[in-house]
């Protein structure tokens, strides 16, 4: 059988890749080179030659990459964690920079008191958060809500083939996540909640795998990419348990909002911004803390020391 090297079709299409304007033309071969040989990345240098075949469908490929089809769409992945997840048309691709989050989460829940802490991601698209964190915490008990029908489709696939690999299953709800009567049995029960909601300002200017792929509905946040996130704090002051946390990603453009938004309610406090590996602000985390009322109930409900004691 002719076989030609690998090394030459890399070559071809990285720069098939540049003329397209893909941002990261060698990466992207080489991804797709890998996907489809089924390998490491790093164990592309292993493979010498390939037969006709295979270049033909890496040609293909690359021709998909270069109309600036994501790279996730044409390979059907997407990491998160520890883990993988399907994704395609209808869900958004979750970024790199969301794992600067799930690690905040996980690092939280590694110090937090309480077993089987209960977790609810909002907005949970392809259920990338919910799913990174159930497979890592699996004595927690992890709610998801996602409103749009299509990404649901998507979080239930990855949910089922997740728990059909020995991960606990998530419990995923259908909702708005500003609407003042979603989850109201989760009240003053949830441990850490993490938010990656439509952040971006309408009018920004998107690379074309972003803006033509991605569903608008996951993209944009009104016109100062906050017109979610502003309803959403109150929906997350009742749920928050005192002494949970919760941390949500927002537009690089909007970090002090965001952060303003909580710091202005008494039930927050230890607000603090987070950047991205760029320096960026890339998310705000806040504690939820008793206001005076719940302290002096607290107080009030404290067992009263006995007669020997020296407490009064």
């Amino acid at each position: 059988m002719n076989r030609q090297p690998l090394r030459l079709a890399i070559i071809e299409a990285v720069s098939v890749l540049e003329e397209a304007g893909v941002p990261s033309p060698r990466a992207d071969a080489e991804l797709l080179a890998a996907h489809l040989l089924g390998i490491e990345r790093t164990r592309l240098g292993l493979v010498p030659l390939v037969d006709v075949a295979m270049v033909e469908a890496y040609r293909a490929m690359i021709a998909q990459r270069a109309k600036r089809i994501p790279l996730q769409y044409i390979t059907g992945t997407s990491a998160m964690g520890e883990i993988d997840l399907a994704v395609g048309p209808g869900v958004f691709v979750p970024r790199p920079e969301t794992e600067l989050l799930l690690g905040w989460a996980l690092a939280f829940l590694a110090s937090y008191p309480r077993r089987s802490p209960v977790v609810l991601d909002l907005c949970t698209g392809s259920g990338a958060l919910a799913l990174a964190i159930a497979h890592a915490r699996p004595d927690a008990v992890v709610h998801a809500v996602e409103l749009e029908p299509k990404a649901l489709a998507w979080a239930r696939r990855n949910a089922e083939h997740r728990a059909s690999q020995g991960d606990t299953p998530i419990v995923l709800h259908q909702g708005d996540v500003t609407d003042r009567d979603l989850l109201t049995e989760l009240e003053g029960g949830v441990d850490v909640i993490v938010a990656n909601p439509p952040y971006i300002p309408e009018g920004a200017e998107l690379e074309p795998e972003v803006i033509d792929h991605d569903p608008y509905s996951a993209l944009f946040g009104g016109p100062d990419g906050l017109s979610v996130i502003k309803p959403m704090v109150s929906n997350v002051a009742r749920w928050l348990r005192i002494g949970g946390a919760v941390a949500v990603e927002h537009d690089d453009t909007n970090g002090a909002q965001t952060a303003d938004l909580f710091a202005q309610r008494r039930v927050f406090g230890e607000v603090a911004e987070h950047p991205d590996l760029a320096g960026r602000p890339r998310f705000v985390v806040a504690l939820r803390v008793p206001t005076d009322v719940e302290a002096q109930r607290t107080r009030a409900t404290r067992p009263v020391a006995d007669e020997t004691g020296t407490d009064e």
